[in-house]
């Protein structure tokens, strides 16, 4: 939970599989809040057949539902009593596949509610399905809309408006390869779409353009904060685990004396854990607001980050303290940065990473990105953290995130401004 967008706190599980159609499954969705109230959906999954050995790996293939819950806080959630199957697995191929159709998110306009999916036509060719309900409880099919060139498969769909353009945002399962070799297995992409409330036909641009050029950035979410910006937050998605010490819910790691101390005996993290040596794979992106610029899609920083990260701190400080900062420059031609390993140079307009030295899997994964040919003159805002590293072109013309493991000590190159928490923000939180 957070007030902030910056600042989180670790909360109980809210969900659990406890029905036979989400059994093996309570797949990611949305909620929407009506009256005080959340209402949650999700995708339901359920093997067809469990392996003799491991009951929680499929034996083959298996279907999806979607289902909703109901919490009258957003904080307690009933899994034995609340759930409602709301769309029953669709065994028609032209209207959804059976396995393969998830990632409901939902959003209200003019008094009807509507309800988009990720899903594949005979796993050929992507596509995305709309639900509508007038009681955000009963839905009916609507429409839906096959794009040849958005992989074989879509996930994570998402559909708002910004400044009266609205935008698509969706998951293209579509293998990237370099060399011969498999990359990525899909990407977080973007594209002007045109819907009709009225009818529920969409269209889509036919070519999607990428949200980030890092490759790990994925599974997008948005959502409207206090102040009615549109804010994305994505999944980072890593090779491997990172040993660490347990977090108990903050946002940075904790020395064994930190877990000793007050709070219920539920909630609190003990000596013994941290000892263990606790691993943890995979996180969140930085918030991002999606804005428009001349006709362009803009993925900003959100302006509480840059609020937080307002200490001065040295190039020697920086990566020795352990703790999140931002680099401000500006780049041309020839200019270069070394973060600890992590190569960021400007060539032919354009800005290059190179990951090679800080990264583990070095014969599976992306290793050198770009983004497009931008000009001659850009400026930068780079936020580090031990294992993810966030450029944001010009204010967010252009992204590129990569995770990275054992960064050094050292920066060197064309760092203008550093900066990182304020101590009280981080005593606090």
């Amino acid at each position: 939970m957070s007030r902030d967008l910056v600042h989180w706190t670790h909360e109980k599980i809210a969900l659990f599989p406890t029905k036979s159609y989400d059994r093996n499954g309570v797949f990611s969705g949305s909620a929407i809040e009506k009256d005080g109230k959340m209402y949650l959906y999700y995708t339901a999954n359920r093997y067809l057949k469990e392996q003799d050995e491991n009951v929680h790996l499929a034996d083959g293939e298996c279907e999806e539902s979607q289902a909703m819950i109901l919490s009258e806080d957003g904080f307690h959630f009933d899994n034995w009593n609340g759930k409602r199957q709301i769309i029953p697995v669709i065994h028609d191929d032209e209207i959804a596949d059976s396995m393969d159709t998830r990632d409901p998110k939902v959003w209200e306009e003019n008094g009807v509610y509507y309800m988009i999916l990720g899903s594949t036509y005979k796993h050929e060719i992507g596509r995305v399905i709309l639900y509508s309900s007038k009681d955000r409880e009963n839905w009916s099919y609507l429409s839906q809309c096959r794009m040849k060139n958005y992989g074989y498969m879509i996930e994570c769909p998402n559909m708002f408006e910004v400044d009266g353009h609205r935008i698509f945002t969706g998951c293209p399962v579509t293998p990237l390869t370099c060399d011969g070799t498999v990359e990525y297995e899909a990407v977080s992409g973007y594209c002007f779409a045109d819907f009709d409330a009225k009818t529920g036909k969409l269209k889509l641009a036919d070519n999607y353009s990428l949200i980030d050029y890092g490759g790990d950035f994925y599974a997008q979410q948005s959502n409207l904060d206090e102040a009615g910006r549109r804010v994305m937050i994505g999944w980072i998605r890593m090779p491997e685990a990172v040993p660490e010490e347990k977090k108990c819910g903050k946002v940075r790691n904790l020395s064994a004396e930190d877990c000793v101390g007050e709070g219920n005996e539920e909630d609190k993290c003990t000596l013994s854990a941290v000892k263990e040596n606790q691993v943890w794979n995979g996180m969140m992106s930085l918030p991002r607001v999606v804005e428009i610029h001349d006709g362009k899609v803009y993925f900003a920083v959100h302006p509480n980050v840059r609020k937080g990260l307002s200490k001065p701190v040295s190039s020697q400080e920086a990566l020795r303290s352990g703790q999140p900062f931002c680099i401000k420059t500006t780049f041309q031609n020839g200019d270069s940065l070394n973060i600890g390993g992590y190569q960021i140079s400007m060539e032919n307009g354009t800005i290059c990473t190179d990951r090679t030295k800080v990264f583990p899997h070095t014969d599976i994964k992306k290793l050198h990105c770009q983004i497009p040919n931008i000009g001659e003159n850009i400026s930068l805002e780079i936020f580090v953290e031990p294992n993810l590293i966030e450029i944001f072109v010009n204010d967010g013309e252009y992204v590129l995130s990569n995770a990275v493991y054992h960064l050094g000590t050292e920066i060197q190159g064309k760092a203008e401004e550093i900066l990182t928490w304020i101590d009280d923000e981080i005593k606090e939180n």
